[in-house]
């Protein structure tokens, strides 16, 4: 670059103002005792390495033999004499893995080099404040309970799209119901040693999980004719317990409860090898526990095949014939059990297939994607990844913070918050695919993504329990409970991940509103996706939390359901995140639930979900904030306006069936939503068991703990403090005695204006009590959800005791504020003749004429995100 003083630069090397520092600093101290011209600079390193590459070993200088001969003598130059042995033994005893093996003469666990043939030095980052992926780390191997045996070989499948849609199974009613034969009359071929129950709790864990070597569980073959198939699911997110042969080409399956469980067995995954081609072969699990299922409505497994993958890059498709959900006859009289039976044809001879319940998406798949965002230099300048906690097994709980840069604080600070969550429910990797589609978008160039950036504060957890997604779980975490009914739970060290989840979200709102709060689920028992809200009782934002549903609705026809969401809270939800977050003060606090079936809508009618499909339903979450926080309040009024009207033809039909006539006209909106509408008892849940038996001790310590807590008074420190304590307990009661005195005697009050103070403390007091009342009348109404539905008649009975007197009374009308920003401007409304269109013309990667910033109002603290 510079000619001229390349013969300069050649006679006299300039010294590395770094390396000189060090040098200084070293000395000082007495850590080093070498010659200065001992230590080489940056540019006697790159004369080394051009002229010998040997000397540089996975970027720093590989054996110091080659720069001090004689081991004694580099020991004098390391660490004088003076230090003690056990120093000079626990340095010596460094790992080679550590990061400053740069320098032949310095030790030390701060300093880093660059890339081969970079030498510059530099500073480690502090842990726990930067991205916890580099451009050179591996994928953090998962960690296991110390029961579980793990087999060595990583599974991994690709991602493939079927060209043709895949359309239900039409039952015949000619379906074989097979006999259970079980193992006293077959072969078993494939069983796990043992596995925790209920009885026992969560230890410990390692990564790789039991110690020792690994069994071979399945049969061993007797010659190239054997035709026996040779199971396992001792891999990420496998599932299968036990494999029976009872014919020569049909076997009966058991899966594997949930650990430290007796139940919840519903996702199934597991590998076949020894595969035969043009044979019928029927598979039968035989302890399913939940009495419907989507199999009785055309749903079927999927199927992989590994030489398709490698061959023709075909992926997981639907896979099934003679596919019958029934009642398991031979029950051992503990609960009933259900069996799902079907059969299927391999595509080659001794080849390597999986089966699936839906298609999975493993712990490592999601580190794999979150390492290609933290490795992009471009997406890494507007996504954080940082560490929400670690789980009960010691497994990283990721936590991403997705927001454009703002130029000033102010611009920060007015930034809403969305809030979302996945795989809380191990089994259902349908919310893992949304999440991904999500992530997709909102990580793009796309003008609508950006946007997004500009103006909200994304906060992604997508995957809250990942021990339960590696040990092949389909509900609960290793605590052997379901996590989402213990979003309320004291114990930090047992459900760490909710625990986190929630404290992160009370800070968060302590900062700025949430916009938007959506936990991704799966449901086994309803097609297509909807969502489970919560009804708002605030009259001001009447009906607005069920706006973004709607617009959703619109904007994915064939994918999303309004009319199967439901708003109602019922008391046995009171655990969920959907709820706690409501009650925390997130007015759009939502469960979606996808299925694991596919769509009864539109053109997707009677076709299964693909990867793709779900992943389009995160770009519509995407493109319906939008909407949702459009400037334009046209969409915004619409949707309001015909969800009062599909309110009132509800409303109208249940007094139909009572057989009465009522004018609804002016005081309709007053019947409450939560007696309307049905309860959610077909959502894919399940009661909370309460806590482990081994964590009952604990929480009621903690619970006595902050009781105690709770009543300790503060003592007061100042003479101010007891004035006001006396001014609030003794002086105002005597006052209101004197000003109400009078008028109760028929005069009216002497008293013509109370003191400032007296009047701030009347507000106040006032102010309270209101918010008391509201708060009481709010879990009242919230508090009527049961687990059961109630009959229509005795429905609409109920309704009228309650609202009888409140409908014959004369009642204004009131206007429903129309920006989510919750400003009431009447000017904002248009005109009630105006309907806009919900086409859809534009794609993700455009961005439509009328998006524009929203100009949020600045908020008082003003924080970076």
């Amino acid at each position: 670059m510079f000619p001229a003083l390349e013969p300069e630069l050649k006679q006299e090397t300039l010294p590395d103002p770094y390396e000189d520092f060090m040098y200084h600093h070293l000395q000082y101290y007495g850590y080093y005792k070498a010659q200065r011209g001992s230590l080489p600079n940056s540019a006697t390193h790159q004369h080394i390495w051009k002229n010998n590459p040997r000397y540089l070993l996975n970027g720093s200088f590989g054996k110091r033999e080659d720069l001090i001969p004689d081991r004694l003598q580099k020991e004098k130059h390391l660490w004088p004499s003076c230090l003690p042995s056990t120093v000079r033994r626990q340095t010596g005893a460094m790992s080679r893995d550590s990061l400053m093996l740069s320098s032949p003469f310095v030790k030390s666990r701060q300093l880093l080099y660059d890339d081969i043939g970079k030498v510059n030095p530099h500073l480690r980052e502090p842990r726990d404040l930067f991205a916890l992926f580099s451009g050179s780390a591996l994928l953090q191997a998962p960690r296991w309970p110390v029961e579980c045996e793990v087999i060595k070989e990583r599974i991994h499948h690709i991602e493939w799209v079927p060209p043709q849609p895949e359309y239900f199974y039409q039952p015949t009613g000619n379906e074989k119901i097979p006999e259970i034969v079980g193992e006293e009359k077959g072969t078993i071929v494939y069983q796990l040693d043992s596995v925790p129950t209920e009885d026992c709790y969560f230890t410990s864990s390692r990564v790789g999980g039991k110690r020792g070597i690994i069994k071979e569980l399945s049969v061993s073959l007797q010659g190239p004719e054997d035709n026996t198939l040779l199971f396992e699911s001792r891999f990420e997110s496998g599932n299968l317990q036990k494999a029976v042969r009872v014919n020569t080409f049909e076997y009966e399956l058991t899966l594997r409860t949930d650990l430290y469980t007796n139940k919840h067995t519903q996702w199934f995954y597991f590998r076949v090898q020894n595969t035969r081609k043009d044979v019928t072969y029927r598979f039968t699990i035989v302890n399913l526990l939940k009495p419907k299922s989507l199999y009785t409505v055309g749903m079927k497994p999927l199927m992989y095949s590994q030489l398709d993958a490698s061959t023709h890059s075909i992926g997981w498709r639907r896979e099934g014939n003679e596919i019958k959900y029934y009642r398991n006859t031979a029950e051992d009289g503990q609960q009933p059990l259900y069996c799902l039976t079907w059969t299927a044809r391999f595509p080659h001879d001794r080849d390597t297939c999986f089966f699936a319940h839906f298609y999975p998406y493993t712990y490592t798949d999601l580190q794999r994607f979150l390492l290609s965002v933290a490795n992009s230099p471009v997406k890494s300048q507007f996504c954080k990844l940082r560490t929400l906690c670690r789980s009960l097994a010691g497994n990283t709980v990721y936590l991403l913070t997705i927001t454009n840069p703002a130029r000033t604080p102010q611009e920060a600070a007015a930034k809403k918050a969305v809030v979302l969550t996945a795989r809380v429910h191990p089994g259902e990797s349908n919310g893992s695919w949304i999440m991904k589609g999500f992530l997709d978008f909102i990580l793009s160039n796309s003008p609508d993504a950006q946007l997004l950036r500009d103006i909200f504060i994304f906060k992604v957890v997508p995957m809250l329990n990942p021990d339960g997604v590696i040990v092949g779980n389909y509900r609960c975490s290793l605590a052997g409970r379901d996590l989402n009914r213990h979003y309320k739970t004291i114990l930090k060290e047992s459900f760490p991940c909710i625990w986190h989840t929630r404290n992160m979200i009370k800070r968060l709102l302590e900062e700025r509103e949430v916009l938007l709060y959506c936990d991704f689920h799966g449901h086994s028992r309803k097609n297509n996706i909807f969502l489970y809200g919560c009804n708002n009782t605030n009259r001001e934002f009447w009906l607005h939390e069920r706006v973004f549903p709607l617009m959703l609705s619109k904007n994915a026809p064939d994918k999303f359901s309004f009319h199967s969401c439901n708003f109602k809270v019922q008391k046995c939800k009171e655990g969920t995140g959907r709820v706690v977050m409501w009650r925390m003060g997130i007015l759009n606090s939502y469960t979606m639930e996808s299925t694991f079936g596919g769509s009864t809508l539109g053109n997707k009618r009677d076709t299964h979900f693909t990867t793709e499909d779900l992943k389009s339903l995160g770009y519509h979450v995407c493109d319906t904030l939008l909407d949702f926080c459009d400037p334009d309040r046209t969409k915004f009024m619409q949707c309001l306006a015909e969800l009062k009207e599909l309110l009132q033809q509800e409303i109208h039909k249940k007094f139909k069936e009572l057989g009465q006539d009522m004018d609804l006209e002016r005081s309709w909106s007053d019947i409450s939503l939560s007696d309307v509408e049905s309860s959610t008892s077909g959502s894919d849940s399940s009661l909370s068991d309460g806590l482990p038996v081994h964590l009952l001790n604990i929480a009621d310590e903690l619970n006595q703990k902050k009781t105690m807590y709770k009543k300790k008074k503060k003592a007061l420190k100042s003479r101010k403090q007891r004035n006001k304590q006396y001014q609030r307990h003794t002086l105002m009661p005597e006052s209101k005695l004197t000003e109400d005195a009078p008028e109760r005697a028929g005069f009216p009050s002497t008293l013509q204006k109370p003191p400032a103070f007296f009047r701030t403390s009347e507000n106040a007091s006032s102010s309270m009590m209101k918010y008391e009342k509201s708060r009481l009348n709010k879990s009242q109404l919230n508090g009527r959800g049961k687990s059961t539905s109630l009959d229509p008649t005795d429905m609409t009975t109920l309704i009228l005791t309650k609202n009888i007197d409140r409908i014959q009374k004369e009642k204004p009308g009131f206007t429903v504020s129309c920006d989510p920003k919750r400003s009431t401007n009447p000017s904002q409304e248009p005109a009630p003749s105006v309907k806009p269109s919900w086409s859809r013309n534009r794609h993700p990667g455009t961005r439509g004429s009328h998006r524009t910033a929203v100009a949020y109002p600045s908020l008082h603290v003003y924080t970076y995100p």
